[in-house]
């Protein structure tokens, strides 16, 4: 199974769920993906060691000058506007290629070759017995779905699978949650909170990914997540109240579930759940999308 954790918006608590769930499981047959690759941080809780590290690229166009004839196709077929042609001359930015290729391809007078960009890096090691992946995103990168399906290229179809999504519901979160069987949403009851939940859900319906709610600091605000919840019929898998001792834990990047019995009993609880959830749509749907 492959199972994703995310949140309309950041602050809820998606990474210290994902992490607490991981731990609560048996390991060997785990793989933990933090594919939030902007701004990782799995790895604070878990503490991995790493094994291999390798650079994440994507194909730029170069461009022969002694073949250019400046015609303009190559700028007229590129959607993202990397290239610009003048009567002499012709620009390329590569910060905002998308490595398509197009514009090789159109080329008639194949003046255009590709050489890889480097966008970021991607390192593998171990944590607590299963297996962990991320990726660093280039500062100053603004496409990060590459290095994203770098990361979910490595998913290992023998063992069950545990994402750690960016927040938000833009590209990145899409590149993340896309392929998976089941997708839990933390969120919290405010109205902030209900909002982005909102456009969660709507982004997961265009996925067709069944998904279940978990509230973090569940006794705080109102009822407004719940009401939602029960009016779209989905799930509340799990609420988790405010405590300042699991604040405290988090601060020193300390997963609560090596800490309490209680925690590690409940996150078990919401594993099950969630591959239950899980199997029952993969049955009905009989496969899910590309991962």
């Amino acid at each position: 199974m492959i199972i994703a954790v995310a949140s309309g918006k950041g602050g809820t608590g998606k990474t210290t769920i994902a992490v607490n769930l991981a731990l609560a499981q048996s390991r060997k047959e785990l793989q933990f993906l933090d594919c939030d690759v902007e701004e990782p941080n799995a790895h604070l809780f878990l503490k991995p060691v790493y094994n291999t590290r390798e650079t994440v690229s994507i194909p730029i166009p170069k461009i022969d000058d002694k073949k250019c004839t400046y015609c303009g196709r190559c700028a007229e077929i590129c959607a993202f506007n990397a290239i610009t042609v003048f009567k002499e001359n012709i620009m390329v930015f590569p910060e905002l290629c998308h490595g398509c290729g197009g514009c090789a391809y159109f080329c008639p007078e194949v003046a255009i070759t590709e050489i890889p960009r480097g966008i970021g890096t991607l390192e593998k090691g171990t944590a607590f017995g299963f297996d962990f992946l991320h990726g660093h995103l280039n500062p100053g990168e603004a496409m990060s779905p590459p290095l994203i399906n770098a990361v979910k290229s490595k998913i290992d179809e023998n063992k069950d699978v545990l994402i750690d999504a960016p927040p938000g519901t833009s590209c990145p979160v899409v590149a993340a949650v896309k392929g998976s069987d089941f997708c839990l949403l933390v969120t919290e009851p405010t109205p902030f909170g209900l909002n982005d939940l909102e456009l969660a859900v709507q982004m997961l319906k265009k996925l067709h990914t069944p998904t279940g709610v978990l509230i973090n600091c569940a006794d705080l605000g109102n009822n407004c997540v719940e009401e939602y919840c029960r009016q779209e019929g989905i799930p509340i898998l799990m609420q988790i109240p405010w405590d300042r001792e699991l604040a405290r834990l988090y601060a020193r990047g300390e997963p609560i579930v090596l800490h309490s019995s209680f925690w590690i009993e409940s996150f078990k609880k919401l594993w099950g759940q969630i591959m239950a959830a899980a199997e029952s749509a993969r049955v009905k749907t009989g496969e899910r999308g590309d991962v």
